[in-house]
């Protein structure tokens, strides 16, 4: 297994990004390296003590570092609403990392708003996130969006008559088509942003196998016990698991409408490289049907 590494982003000085689910794992690798590198970083996550936590073990690695937690919960809507609320006392925002997320829940669970848990929290909560920073992203000079994706958006589907898993509910069928969506979100909101003049650069990544303590939140069972079996040969660690997230986030090569995910066998770990986007990803038509029944479900516009 390759062995942790400083992520290779340029200087984020004078830049401010949000970091979703920035109390553990992928985010919190993300966030402090955004911290390293001088940008004010705002952690979001549902737990207070979690997140002082957090600031307490960046402020111990980034000497100087300018972060805050703020409350969030993607699986409510009034918390989003909450959360966008006293973010637009800010002038600007220049970075969105959307990395929250839950997987494969053994047994279907709704939001507080009646959405199945996983497209609930992992898509429809980044998608009304989006909708409600957007102003804010606007009045940067180079914003980004950056949207996290899975490799397991390669065996997902949109089931546009059963969005919510209500007549058939599978973990992974659910978790599949979530990280699926999150994807296609991030190209049709180039797709718009291009069209209407937005300036943002949009893009996604994944991080491969990486070891953070969303197996332990989600399967269970025999799956976990066999992830922990796996990890130490095609796993990698979380810090080295965000540096994709990172490049898309921060790298002057990353693309707008681009995909990228750690560039060995598989894409399983590695250096950040383009990753593949599966055709139904890339479907212009499904992506712009998902877009307005997101807008509907979510009650808000893109505007």
């Amino acid at each position: 297994m390759a062995g942790s590494r400083e992520p290779e982003i340029p200087s984020q000085v004078g830049r401010t990004a949000v970091v979703t689910g920035a109390t553990g794992g992928l985010g919190y690798e993300a966030a402090l390296a955004l911290a390293k590198a001088g940008a004010e970083v705002i952690l979001t996550g549902r737990d207070a003590g979690k997140g002082q936590s957090a600031i307490d073990k960046i402020a111990r690695d980034a000497i100087g570092a300018n972060v805050i937690y703020e409350h969030l919960d993607l699986a409510k809507f009034a918390s989003i609403t909450e959360f966008s609320d006293r973010m637009h006392a800010r002038p600007s925002l220049d970075l969105l990392i959307a990395n929250a997320g839950v997987m494969a829940l053994p047994r279907r669970q709704t939001t507080a708003d009646g959405f199945e848990m996983q497209f609930g929290t992992n898509y429809l909560g980044h998608f009304a996130l989006t909708t409600r920073l957007l102003p804010l992203l606007r009045r940067s000079s180079e914003p980004r969006v950056v949207q996290v994706s899975s490799l397991a958006h390669r065996a997902g589907s949109i089931d546009f008559s059963d969005l919510q898993g209500a007549r058939l509910y599978s973990p992974w069928k659910a978790y599949g088509q979530s990280k699926l969506a999150c994807l296609m979100f991030a190209l049709e909101l180039q797709r718009r942003s291009d069209a209407a003049g937005w300036n943002l650069v949009s893009n996604a990544a994944h991080p491969g196998f990486a070891r953070t303590n969303l197996f332990a939140h989600g399967p269970g069972g025999m799956l976990s016990f066999a992830t922990d079996l796996a990890a130490p040969f095609f796993g990698q660690s979380a810090s080295d698991g965000a540096r994709p997230i990172l490049f898309a986030a921060t790298s002057p090569q990353a693309k707008p409408g681009a995909y990228y995910g750690p560039g060995g066998i598989g894409e399983l770990r590695g250096a950040p490289a383009r990753a593949l986007i599966m055709p139904q990803a890339s479907n212009a038509a499904a992506g712009a049907r998902l877009w307005d029944v997101s807008e509907k479900l979510t009650g808000t516009t893109f505007q």
